[in-house]
């Protein structure tokens, strides 16, 4: 039986991408992990997530630096999870933005996510020494807030909670391209460890509503037209129907976390089984959906290292029974 998480055994370096999706605005991927956003503006680059170290980010710097001098100016924090944020002092810039509510998760639980991202994910953390600390935005905003890049106007909004309770993402107006975070993914397991099952599905409508031509996820690769962009937008929204109404469903009759993990995962894994993350996310998912259901948890619960353990372990006779 296993004892570590499943992404213990993810080891493989992935091919990174830097696409291209208008005039200086780009997307950097790498097959499921982690997306980076730039936006060049007449004057200044803005980056939009970090990566999860300032060694990782050098990488995003220099593909940068292939495209423009310009100096990197604007940070934009989509949400506080130690994967998107902790790179940040790499780029130097003099703006880092986020929600009035991703600060307050900084304060409130920062630390820990740190500690506890690490040990989850580790090969998601090269050159982790080279973190001087938690990341500190220095401009906060409560629901949005416009930067003009010279003549260019990026819009940084907060929609509602999702992914977390501060999700932010990235709107260019004029090219009608978004830099959604957390909020939609693309062949990739939403994580919802953190999440509001109950309000992400409005917060998904709001987005939407915005008919974004073009669209980075969190994860997955670039979506380059109108269609690619729905697709992921409704399969973000059907995984999460399909999980929440589950684990609700089997609470409601009574069920067990560990039951409810069980058949969860045989209903979603036909349909998302392949989608990256899949084994590593759906223990924290199922927990958080688990403790949302029925009202008893309306907001996450602290993840620590330990928790992280302990939750683990106590769902590996369910995964080894799949």
């Amino acid at each position: 039986m296993s004892k570590t998480f499943a992404s213990h055994a993810d080891t493989e370096e992935k091919q990174v991408s830097f696409t291209q999706l208008a005039e200086g605005l780009y997307a950097y991927t790498a097959e499921g992990d982690p997306n980076t956003g730039v936006v060049i503006g007449d004057d200044s680059v803005m980056v939009i997530d970090t990566q999860a170290t300032p060694i990782m980010a050098q990488d995003v710097i220099r593909r940068i630096r292939e495209v423009t001098d310009l100096p990197i100016k604007h940070v934009v924090l989509t949400h506080y999870h130690a994967v998107r944020v902790l790179g940040a002092s790499a780029y130097e810039a003099e703006n880092l933005y986020a929600s009035q509510n991703t600060f307050d998760l900084i304060v409130e639980r920062g630390q820990q996510d740190y500690e506890s991202e690490v040990g989850r994910f580790p090969r998601l953390f090269k050159g982790v020494d080279s973190v001087p600390g938690l990341t500190w935005p220095n401009i906060v905003f409560q629901k949005e807030l416009t930067v003009f890049m010279g003549k260019r106007e990026v819009r940084i909004l907060h929609l509602g909670r999702g992914h977390t309770k501060g999700d932010t993402v990235v709107w260019l107006p004029e090219e009608k391209v978004m830099f959604s975070g957390d909020l939609v993914e693309y062949g990739a397991t939403p994580y919802t460890g953190d999440a509001y099952h109950e309000d992400w599905p409005a917060t998904l409508d709001r987005l939407q509503a915005m008919a974004p031509q073009k669209l980075v996820p969190g994860r997955g690769e670039a979506l380059q037209s109108p269609e690619q962009c729905q697709e992921a937008i409704q399969g973000t929204r059907d995984f999460l129907a399909d999980m929440y109404e589950s684990v609700k469903a089997g609470k409601a009759a009574g069920k067990s976390l560990s039951e409810c993990y069980s058949e969860t995962y045989a209903k979603l894994k036909p349909k998302y089984g392949h989608w990256v993350i899949f084994d590593h996310c759906l223990p924290f998912d199922i927990t958080r959906c688990f403790d949302e259901a029925g009202g008893e948890y309306p907001d996450p619960r602290i993840w620590t290292a330990e928790r992280d353990t302990q939750m683990w372990h106590s769902l590996q006779e369910a995964v080894e029974n799949q």
